[in-house]
């Protein structure tokens, strides 16, 4: 515990995948180089392929006295961080040999080229954290098991957040014409999207995608534009959301099937045993919120999950928020009640600024007059949360775009746009996945707020 507590002594240590440096730059991100970045990920790859060769094939890590026996999934390399001198941390996700995942967070010491690994923590179980941090006015960090965290501690931000959003978007290397769509935030009754700047090496277009009110940019970069980079800038105002009247929205609509969400016998079948019994759609749309948590497990391993694909997430028992909500909302529309989609990302509550590890999703379902938002996979990580993520979203978010099956023009040649948080980019006749990184920032009087935020 040497390293972890000379940390918490001088006020630089990390959440689990989540970091606060020891000297931050504005955005909150940008003090660790990426040469120090490489070394730390160089490091932490060359401890477990080292371990892992000395346990037959296996990172063998002490658990709840035992020994779990893992393989490396990935190093989350947007989360590396140097903590202060000689000081770094690693967010590393781990498989067992029986299919759960393990986050794991390693503290490490040392200049770049012989770091060595201090410490060795089992953070998250399934997605499912085993205690969280909490910041000190100070600036230092203390341990708090999961028992006694706070909602905010959790996620969770109520009544009201404000901060700045940054969406980065790296291109690759270009060989060919290519064209790229990613979305515009809009605002809403719970969201007040500003738009700080856009930037790009091209000419940007907005689309309209009518289905949904959505708006999407277009870009045609060319090969000049390779690895160059697209961003657009936020300031977002938003309010938390329980159940709402929209006069606007045709219900019946969102009782149709999707692509990825289609109507099947299979589903009808679910739906009809989950809601025995339940005379409101209220009271049925609850008991497919609890069957999904209890059937469904987070997880983003193997092939398969994170495309939103309903029959998936009933097969696999498993998957990430989109295919949560996917199996979600194949149930309730074979219960007769009408559900949506909706992507974007959660703002951290436990820190004001840095990055956000990748997208996030969510559903609302319509009954009793009212849309009725729902979080499933964060109640399932949090069954402390599960009664609050029926009714609500919390502020900390950003709405990105809605809906599934986007059709703008021009659009992909491979059809209709499965959901857009991340862009879609076409190349030279195929799919390329550019790197994309989420960036936020909250002003010191909303970062004051959120900290008070019970």
């Amino acid at each position: 515990m040497l390293v972890a507590a000379a940390l918490l002594g001088i006020g630089a240590l990390a959440t689990s995948c989540v970091h606060r440096h020891a000297q931050r730059a504005p955005a909150g991100v940008e003090s660790v180089s990426s040469l120090v970045t490489a070394d730390i990920q160089a490091a932490i790859e060359q401890h477990i392929a080292e371990k892992s060769r000395a346990g037959a094939g296996f990172f063998q890590v002490p658990f709840k006295g035992g020994e779990l026996n893992l393989k490396l999934v990935r190093v989350h390399t947007e989360y590396l961080a140097t903590l202060g001198p000689e000081q770094h941390f690693a967010c590393v996700d781990l498989v067992g040999t029986e299919g759960p995942i393990y986050d794991v967070d390693f503290f490490l010491a040392g200049p770049p080229g012989a770091m060595q690994v201090q410490e060795t923590h089992v953070h998250k179980l399934n997605a499912q954290p085993l205690y969280t941090w909490d910041q000190r006015d100070n600036g230092t960090w203390r341990r708090i098991p999961v028992k006694q965290a706070t909602d905010r501690l959790l996620g969770v931000v109520k009544s009201t957040d404000e901060f700045e959003f940054t969406y980065r978007v790296r291109l690759p290397l270009l060989t060919n014409a290519a064209r790229m769509w990613l979305p515009l935030a809009q605002s809403d009754r719970f969201q007040t999207v500003e738009v700080l700047g856009i930037t790009a090496p091209c000419r940007v277009q907005e689309l309209t995608e009518a289905a949904h009110r959505n708006t999407v940019l277009f870009l045609e970069p060319t090969a000049a534009a390779s690895d160059q980079t697209v961003e657009v800038r936020y300031r977002i105002r938003r309010t938390e959301k329980s159940p709402y009247y929209d006069a606007e929205s045709r219900p019946e609509r969102y009782l149709a099937p999707e692509l990825l969400v289609p109507s099947n016998e299979n589903f009808q079948t679910i739906a009809q045993d989950v809601t025995r019994g339940h005379a409101t759609d209220l009271y049925r749309a609850r008991a497919l919120y609890d069957h999904v948590i209890e059937r469904l497990r987070y997880a983003k391993y193997g092939s398969g999950w994170g495309r939103g694909d309903a029959v998936y997430a009933c097969d696999a028992r498993s998957g990430n928020c989109s295919d949560f909500h996917a199996y979600f909302i194949a149930l309730a529309r074979a219960a007769h009640i009408p559900a949506r989609f909706a992507i974007g990302a959660a703002v951290p509550s436990e820190r004001n600024d840095g990055g956000i590890d990748g997208y996030h999703c969510w559903a609302e379902f319509f009954a009793e007059g009212k849309w009725w938002p729902v979080d499933i996979s964060e109640a399932d990580k949090h069954s402390s949360l599960a009664q609050y993520y029926f009714g609500h979203h919390p502020a900390n978010r950003i709405e990105l775009s809605r809906g599934r099956d986007l059709v703008v023009e021009p659009g992909p040649n491979g059809g209709p746009i499965n959901f857009l948080a991340y862009p879609v980019l076409e190349t030279g006749g195929r799919l390329v996945k550019p790197e994309t990184t989420f960036l936020f920032r909250r002003d010191r009087v909303s970062a004051k707020r959120t900290r008070s935020t019970p």
